[in-house]
């Protein structure tokens, strides 16, 4: 009796390169964001529409591509095809957040204070740092790049909270009129900082099973590697 071959396994392998590409693009979006803010350049703002519009894209083709494959696939394959899903989303988000910021820079870039740019350009470079280690931590499976974008977080709530106080707090003569898109770009960039995060916390869980929020509740520590050995410890056990 012969038996007809089982059918082959779907090959994920192209969610995966566009989760990298998406990668890419946004690290590539907060790099153009800075320079816009720096310079005012023209190549810089036409390179984050690009950007917006790639992730876009990827965005729609990972979610098709996924949603027909998951059910045809193995555990461990449909637990990699939902983390792809989840960054895509906060990529394209970041994406989305980078051209609005874009389009304030374009429409009133000239007369925002040099204080204020600087300002701005601080944490789009964050961005662009916490982009690429989480980059890292999905390519290399890196709890400890995982865990340095969330320490980072921090660093963008900072940077907001002194722009907003320098806006918000000062005396009312000192407020300029811009100063509405200056908060509201700054929201922005901080709003994509959590983005980055959660792709940090879906990294974490995608290496170790394990959700970071429940973890970080469970511990009162400074010292990030007892936190990572302590998620080594739980993916051992699994």
């Amino acid at each position: 009796m012969v038996t007809s071959p089982l059918n082959p396994a779907p090959d994920i392998s192209q969610v995966t390169n566009w989760t990298l590409e998406a990668f890419r693009l946004a690290i590539s979006g907060a790099k153009a964001a800075a320079e816009a803010l720096a310079s005012g350049s023209e190549e810089a703002l036409k390179a984050l529409r690009n950007c917006e519009v790639g992730l876009d894209g990827i965005d729609h083709d990972v979610d098709e591509f996924s949603t027909s494959i998951i059910t045809h696939v193995s555990e461990t394959d449909a637990r990699e095809l939902l983390a792809c899903m989840k960054l895509v989303i906060n990529l394209e988000r970041i994406g989305d957040l980078l051209l609005s910021l874009g389009n304030r820079v374009e429409s009133i870039g000239p007369r925002l204070a040099v204080e204020d740019k600087k300002a701005l350009e601080s944490m789009a470079i964050r961005l662009e740092s916490m982009l690429g280690e989480a980059d890292s931590a999905y390519r290399e499976r890196s709890l400890d790049s995982a865990v340095a974008v969330l320490r980072s977080d921090a660093e963008m709530d900072r940077l907001r909270n002194l722009i907003f106080l320098h806006h918000l707090e000062g005396q009312r003569e000192q407020r300029h009129s811009e100063s509405f898109h200056v908060l509201f770009m700054a929201q922005g960039l901080e709003r994509a900082g959590d983005h980055a995060k959660n792709i940090a916390e879906e990294v974490c869980h995608l290496v170790s099973g394990r959700t970071v929020r429940h973890v970080l509740r469970s511990y009162d520590m400074p010292d990030e590697k007892l936190f990572i050995e302590h998620l080594r410890a739980q993916h051992r056990e699994r």
